[in-house]
């Protein structure tokens, strides 16, 4: 784990990265956006790099079971919390697109002033295949 990170940050984002991907197992996701809206209106005082953010997000769920592992879903949605409560206005977008053998394909990213935001390079360039099928916040929750 990348200890460039200060210690609270590493609790909360440790606390985040436990608590939030068995909740997409149990609850809607619009339902949960909703509570982590309200959440992240309480802002934090210190926010790190986001880059530093998501590379520690990353090495924490990827060494964790089910429902914990690291997915495209989880790791946007912990990181969704962690920026948006620090102050960065990131979106979550969902979208779907067809590989070359027609097969549906999903994934899940952060939009910051409309580009990708703390995503990998790689899967970067395979955003614009993607049709964005949801948005969050939605246009009733953004406020």
């Amino acid at each position: 784990m990348n200890s460039a990170l200060p210690l609270g940050w590493r609790i909360r984002a440790l606390l985040a990265a436990s608590v939030l991907p068995p909740l997409l197992e149990l609850v809607s996701f619009d339902r949960l956006q909703h509570r982590l809206t309200i959440l992240a209106s309480r802002r934090w005082q210190y926010s790190p790099d986001a880059a530093l953010v998501a590379r520690w997000v990353d090495d924490t769920l990827g060494r964790l079971p089910p429902p914990w592992k690291r997915t495209c879903l989880r790791r946007a949605t912990v990181l969704y919390y962690l920026l948006r409560r620090s102050g960065h206005v990131v979106d979550l977008c969902i979208g779907v697109r067809r590989d070359e053998h027609g097969v549906l394909l999903a994934h899940a990213w952060l939009v910051r002033d409309g580009v990708p935001y703390v995503e990998p390079a790689a899967t970067e360039l395979l955003l614009p295949s993607y049709g964005v099928i949801a948005r969050f916040p939605t246009a009733s929750t953004s406020a």
